[in-house]
C-alpha cells in the first residue's frame, strides 16, 4: 500500500515537475505569510515582531554555515551585506510587518507587489532610457491601484489607515533600491551567500529600534497566537519557502519562477478574506487583476533589458 502510494506520488511529481511544485509552493505559502503577519502584529507592535522573526531565522541560517563550514563573507562583501540587510530586511519588511497592522493583509501583499514600479522610476531618475513596454506596465498596474483605492476611499479619513498605506508603500520603495543594489553586485556577489546575516543583523537593528522607541511588549506577555505566527514564517517563510525558492530559481527560467509574484497577492486577498473577513469586492478583484497585468508587463520588460542578471522579486 505504502509502495503503490509512493510510486504514484513519484509518477505525479515526475509529470508536473518538481521544479513547477516548487514554483507553486512558494507562490501559495509567501502569500500565506502576509495572513501570520496580520495575526501576529494583532497584538506586539509589527517591528518587534519582524525583529524576532528575522533574528532567530538569521540565527538559524548561520548556525547551518558553521555547520557546514561555508566560508564566512571578507573585506567589501560585509559592506554589501549590511546595506541589503537594511534595505531588504530593517526596512522593507519591517516596514511591510508594521503597516499590515493598520491595513488589510490582501492589500499588503497587494502593495508589496508593486515595487517594480519603483525599479522604472528610480532608473527613469538615473538618465535610464526606460522601454515603451516598460512604461505601458507602469500606467495600467497605476490605474489598477487607482480600480483598488476607490475601496478605500472613506478609510482615507482613518489617520492609522493612511500610516498602514505609507509605511507599505514606503517598504516597496526600499526594496526597489535593494534590488537594483543587488543587481549592481551581481558580477561579484552572491545574494543568497549571506541570506543568514542579512536577517541576524536586522534582527539587531530592528531589536535596538524597539528599545530606543520603548515600544516592545515583555516576552512574557506575548501570547501564543503571536508566537505560532512567528515559528510558522521562521520555518516556514524564512527557512523552507526560501530554500524551495532557490531551487526554483536554479531550474526554471527567470519569466517562469517570476510568476509566484503575481500568486502571492492573490492567495493573500482570498485567505484575508476566509480568515478575517477582509472585503473581497468586485473592485478589488478587477483592480488586483489589472494591477498584476501592469506588473507582468513591467518584468517582461526588465527581463528583455537584463536578459544576464537575475533581479529578485519579493
Amino acid at each position: 500500500m505504502i509502495t503503490k502510494f509512493k510510486t504514484t506520488v513519484s509518477t505525479r511529481i515526475n509529470a508536473i515537475g518538481l521544479p513547477v511544485l516548487a514554483l507553486i509552493w512558494v507562490g501559495f505559502f509567501w502569500g500565506t505569510t502576509w495572513i501570520a503577519s496580520k495575526e501576529g502584529v494583532r497584538y506586539i507592535p509589527g517591528i518587534q515582531m519582524a525583529a524576532i522573526r528575522q533574528f532567530i531565522a538569521g540565527a538559524i541560517y548561520i548556525v547551518f554555515f558553521l555547520f557546514t563550514k561555508t566560508p564566512w563573507p571578507k573585506g567589501k562583501q560585509w559592506n554589501t551585506i549590511v546595506i541589503l540587510a537594511i534595505l531588504n530586511f530593517t526596512l522593507s519588511n519591517g516596514l511591510s510587518t508594521a503597516g499590515v497592522k493598520y491595513i488589510s493583509s490582501g492589500l499588503g501583499a497587494i502593495i508589496a507587489a508593486i515595487f517594480p514600479i519603483w525599479i522604472v522610476l528610480i532608473s527613469f531618475f538615473k538618465g535610464e532610457k526606460i522601454a515603451q513596454l516598460a512604461a505601458i506596465g507602469v500606467f495600467v498596474s497605476f490605474g489598477g491601484v487607482c480600480i483598488i483605492f476607490y475601496e478605500y476611499l472613506a478609510d482615507f479619513l482613518i489617520p492609522d489607515f493612511r500610516f498602514g498605506i505609507f509605511l507599505s508603500v514606503l517598504a516597496t520603495i526600499t526594496w526597489a533600491f535593494g534590488t537594483l543594489y543587488t543587481k549592481k553586485k551581481a558580477a561579484s556577489y552572491n545574494p543568497y551567500f549571506s541570506l543568514g546575516f542579512q536577517m541576524f543583523i536586522s534582527g539587531l537593528l530592528l531589536f535596538a529600534y524597539n528599545a530606543a522607541a520603548g515600544i516592545s511588549v515583555s516576552v512574557r506577555e506575548i501570547p501564543m497566537e503571536t508566537w505560532l505566527a512567528i515559528a510558522y514564517l521562521v520555518v516556514v517563510g524564512s527557512l523552507i519557502t526560501f530554500t524551495v525558492f532557490i531551487y526554483s530559481l536554479q531550474n526554471l527560467p527567470p519569466e517562469v519562477s517570476s510568476l509566484y509574484a503575481y500568486m502571492n497577492p492573490v492567495v493573500a486577498v482570498l485567505l484575508g478574506s476566509a480568515i478575517f473577513g477582509e472585503s473581497l469586492s468586485i473592485s478589488i478583484a478587477l483592480g488586483g487583476l489589472v494591477t498584476l497585468s501592469g506588473l507582468y508587463l513591467v518584468n517582461k520588460s526588465l527581463r528583455q533589458s537584463r536578459k544576464k542578471t537575475n533581479i529578485l522579486i519579493k
